[in-house]
């Protein structure tokens, strides 16, 4: 009796040990993002309440984390369980999703590019919302301190921008202390207390009642025009950053498709 054997009877083991390492990485990072976005809108009450999301009129940090964690976590279950079952249409689904989501941020990078003053204004208008609604959610409230501390800027264009909240703006006839003020974040760091971990919190009351000359203690330019002399000091940084992205999805792609090619090839010998 004679027996036949085909070439490449397998699926090569380095190509599918590969893919699932490459993404197990990123199913655990997805899972961990979701639990943290979960714990973080338990901890503000929404899971108890959830018209606490209608409700806020800037953005939730939040989403980003649940959003980024979804789709991280979904590329990383298609990716592992499609190499350990050699499953075709898990992997078609992981390098189509790698394959789009490629696109969307090639077209994004694109009209940045050629449409620069319509996504300033876009840019700008997003912040202005956000300084509204600073005061309606923990997590925007850190998100807008950290963006003004790191950038040393303070507001959209500049500390004026700070009459859209209603708690800082010097119109109307409320009584909040922040009045005619501005957060600690657009406070100028007191060079005798440069080193120390506290944080004065009150530093920003009534600092807009003075003059414009007298605005020692503060921050005057916007955070938008800080962005802008951000980037081209470091747009090789900008460059290389998403250079890795790119290539890191065009790695997926490569194995997710030499693995559909070899699973189909040992399909084809076995029939």
């Amino acid at each position: 009796m004679h027996y036949y054997r085909y070439e490449s009877a397998e699926v090569s083991c380095c190509f599918k040990y590969l893919m699932f390492s490459y993404n197990i990485i990123f199913w655990l990072a997805g899972a961990a993002f979701i639990a943290i976005g979960f714990w973080a809108w338990s901890e503000k009450g929404v899971l108890l309440d959830l018209t606490q999301v209608t409700r806020m009129h800037g953005l939730d940090p939040v989403w980003m984390v649940l959003v980024v964690g979804a789709i991280t976590f979904i590329l990383g279950f298609a990716g592992c369980v499609g190499a350990l079952r050699e499953n075709i249409c898990l992997l078609k689904f992981f390098s189509g999703l790698i394959g789009f989501i490629f696109f969307l941020e090639l077209t994004a990078a694109v009209l940045v590019v050629v449409f620069q003053g319509q996504v300033r204004d876009w840019i700008n208008d997003f912040f202005l919302n956000n300084i509204k609604a600073y005061r309606d959610d923990i997590d925007l409230q850190n998100l807008i301190d950290s963006l003004q501390r790191l950038n040393q800027c303070c507001g959209a264009q500049e500390p004026n921008d700070w009459d859209r909240n209603v708690y800082f703006s010097c119109n109307g006839t409320h009584r909040s202390r922040e009045k005619c003020g501005v957060p600690f974040s657009c406070c100028r760091k007191d060079p005798a207390v440069r080193h120390t971990v506290l944080i004065n919190t009150q530093c920003g009351y009534d600092v807009r009642l003075k003059s414009q000359d007298d605005w020692m203690d503060i921050y005057t330019k916007g955070c938008i025009p800080a962005l802008e002399d951000w980037l081209p000091g470091n747009m090789y940084t900008v460059a290389i950053v998403f250079i890795v992205i790119s290539l890191l999805q065009m790695v997926g792609i490569y194995l997710a498709r030499t693995l559909i090619a070899e699973i189909e090839k040992v399909k084809f010998n076995f029939h």
